[in-house]
């Protein structure tokens, strides 16, 4: 039985809990935290846990009964208290982002490697199956080296979302859309084709004039032999997300998507129906995935700690996340392009750097301690 701490009892602990729910018999939450103990204590009674609340994360270090510490609480102490507990010798799991800058996602490994535990940071969209279709078509080579790629992570964001108190500053919530909404198509794009090699980006506040930080971002990344562009955005209307290839032989995309070109003899284009239907036979040959979304990657990192294997989403995964974001917000603060790798001397590689150079569209005016209701946690992919 693997017994589990949640830290930060807001908004999404809630699909956490939901997924430790389904494993009743491998699991159980034990502990649960916040700086506001009535937060946890409400989360105790609304799911009948049997589990002892706890108003600061360092109370629950020295209990030898918590195999497993779940990091729910705003960013800017996800490094802090992951550190903290895997030094506890504690496995953690950490909402995205996994940190507010690349010093503390690797402190984070380093606490990692030299404590012998696991660390896994929450990108739950890849255990749905139209996400883990599409890696496997272009894994498959059936479409082709991808030539372009567009990513629309589009969301929308009433006004009042940033009154939150940790919301839109650069300190607290390390970021903007770019940070916080597009971290989980950047992950995507990062598991499909990797960091690309140079990066050039527009940040902008286009609605939210009591944030900070950008609710709008536009990038164009350029890989070896391919472009790609992302857009992050908590103003687009109806949230249509989506990931597009264009690969040499097809277009693949999610919501499943294919439609194949070949050439006339002047060049012009002709449906090559015959490859679309070998690309659509391969997705329907794909097994199911068992558990999606949270539950999903909750159930791959306990298995992880019942056999001592490796998780699905390691600390590198999250990493490479945030050097991808890094450099949005470099290029987008500076103006021109960056090259990746980021180097340990680049002042964005610290809190302290970005916050110095990041552009403060507006000053944040208010601090709500909470914003009730229920959250949209993204698109599916099946439409």
């Amino acid at each position: 039985m693997i017994r589990v701490a949640i830290v930060g009892t807001g908004n999404i602990s809630h699909a956490h809990v939901g997924g430790y729910l389904q494993f009743p018999e491998r699991c159980k939450i034990v502990a649960l935290v916040d700086i506001v103990p009535e937060k946890a204590q409400a989360m105790k009674e609304k799911y009948g846990l049997d589990a002892d609340v706890y108003d600061d994360h360092l109370k629950i270090l020295d209990r030898d009964d918590i195999d497993l510490v779940d990091v729910c609480t705003p960013p800017y102490v996800h490094a802090s208290i992951s550190i903290n507990a895997m030094r506890s010798g504690k496995n953690v799991v950490c909402e995205k982002p996994m940190a507010a800058s690349l010093e503390e996602c690797d402190a984070m490994l380093r606490a990692r490697d030299e404590n012998g535990v696991k660390l896994s940071i929450i990108a739950q969209n890849r255990f749905r199956k139209p996400i883990r279709d599409l890696k496997a078509m272009l894994d498959s080579g059936l479409a082709g080296p991808v030539r372009h790629a567009q990513v629309d992570s589009y969301w929308w964001r009433g006004h009042c979302y940033y009154d939150l108190w940790w919301r839109g500053t650069w300190e607290k919530e390390g970021g903007g859309c770019t940070l916080n909404h597009a971290v989980h198509h950047i992950d995507m794009l990062g598991w499909m084709m990797g960091l690309p090699d140079k990066v050039t980006s527009v940040l902008a506040n286009t609605a939210h004039d009591n944030a900070e930080v950008e609710d709008l971002s536009v990038s164009i990344l350029q890989y070896p032999g391919a472009l790609a562009q992302v857009t992050a955005s908590v103003v687009h209307h109806a949230e249509e997300q989506q990931l597009i290839f264009q690969c040499e032989k097809a277009k693949i995309a999610a919501p499943f998507a294919v439609y194949a070109s070949i050439s006339k003899p002047n060049g012009f284009p002709i449906q090559n129906t015959e490859l679309e239907k070998q690309i659509a036979d391969f997705t329907d040959s794909l097994p199911p995935v068992p558990y999606e979304g949270h539950p999903g990657q909750l159930e791959n990192v306990m298995t992880a700690i019942e056999q001592d294997t490796d998780v699905a989403i390691t600390g590198e995964d999250g990493r490479r996340t945030i050097e991808l974001i890094t450099a949005i917000y470099k290029s987008g603060s500076e103006g021109g392009t960056v090259s990746l790798p980021l180097q340990q001397d680049d002042p964005f590689y610290t809190v302290a750097g970005i916050m110095a150079r990041a552009p403060h569209f507006y000053e944040k005016t208010t601090s709500a301690a909470d914003l009730s209701g229920d959250i949209t946690l993204g698109s599916s992919y099946t439409k």
